[in-house]
């Protein structure tokens, strides 16, 4: 199993911990992070989720962060970070 696949920024974390105390977010949800379609028509897929069969659970920075087993070669070493409008991801 790996440390931490991802990496979330200083301000994500802190936008991400706001966010599930703003809402009233059970302490269950975490942060799943994925991809959307295949190949070059690929995004980005975050949002507040529940831990499925499929799903890794890893604790980077204090954040819970779900990750399908499917999606963990496509999300590895990538960087969550925060900015005015919303999230950021970077993949080195």
């Amino acid at each position: 199993m790996l440390d931490n696949p991802v990496t979330v920024k200083p301000e994500a974390r802190q936008q991400i911990q706001d966010t599930l105390r703003a809402n009233k977010i059970p302490g269950e949800y975490g942060l799943r992070v994925g991809v959307r379609g295949g190949g070059c028509g690929s995004s980005w897929l975050l949002g507040f989720d529940l831990p499925g069969p499929s799903d890794e659970v890893y604790n980077v920075e204090g954040v819970q962060v779900i990750i399908d087993r499917k999606h963990l070669l496509y999300v590895l070493g990538a960087q969550i970070g925060y900015e005015p409008g919303g999230f950021t991801v970077e993949k080195s």
